[in-house]
């Protein structure tokens, strides 16, 4: 993995749009009076998702002063955690798992298609600045290995034809259809269930 450190090119400014800030205040509301200093990572997700997938230096402000507590504290709470970025990633950041079960099925066939159809390195944009990648340890699909995470969505039960033509899609600013590409449904056995058929959804 590539080493985590604030991107050189800051924006000045940063504030929640009206949709982050009444999510904010939700999440907020849940805390006891003095406790609001825990919904810092919260905020920090929220405003990652509003900057497209990147934390700048600017939000880490804001929302110190928005929760009423040191800078440093939400720095050092934005760079201890992998999820956050603090560089540029794109608007499609494709996370590939590539811990054992992963990798076992054929992880390194969708790091193959990642350097072919985004950047030959990690955290590196992508021509068009639109998309990056990075791989990343077990996102908790094992049993619908291999996998790969695009923003909030998961794509499993891949290979690399797979991979590379949801990717060519993310580069058209079209956004796949998420779940298994073998049509599993959830984390169901790889020859279909055998119980609870009466079940839609089990």
């Amino acid at each position: 993995m590539s080493l985590k450190k604030p991107a050189k090119d800051q924006p000045e400014n940063f504030e929640f749009n009206s949709s982050s800030l009444e999510e904010a205040k939700t999440i907020i509301a849940k805390y006891p009076e003095g406790k609001q200093q825990s919904a810092v990572m919260a905020l920090l997700y929220i405003a990652q998702r509003q900057n497209d997938n990147w934390i700048p230096l600017a939000a880490m402000k804001y929302i110190a002063k928005f929760l009423d507590m040191p800078y440093i504290k939400v720095y050092e709470v934005a760079t201890f955690y992998s999820m956050y970025n603090l560089s540029p990633v794109g608007k499609y950041f494709v996370q590939v798992c590539t811990t054992t079960p992963c990798m076992i099925r054929g992880a390194n066939k969708l790091v193959e298609a990642c350097k072919e159809k985004i950047s030959e390195n990690e955290s590196e944009l992508s021509k068009d600045k639109t998309c990056s990648w990075m791989e990343v340890e077990c996102l908790g699909a094992c049993v619908n290995a291999p996998m790969m995470q695009i923003n909030d969505n998961y794509y499993e039960d891949l290979d690399k034809e797979k991979t590379l033509k949801i990717l060519e899609s993310l580069l058209k600013g079209e956004t796949p259809k998420p779940g298994s590409y073998r049509g599993r449904i959830n984390n169901e056995p790889e020859n279909n269930r055998k119980t609870l058929l009466d079940l839609k959804n089990a």
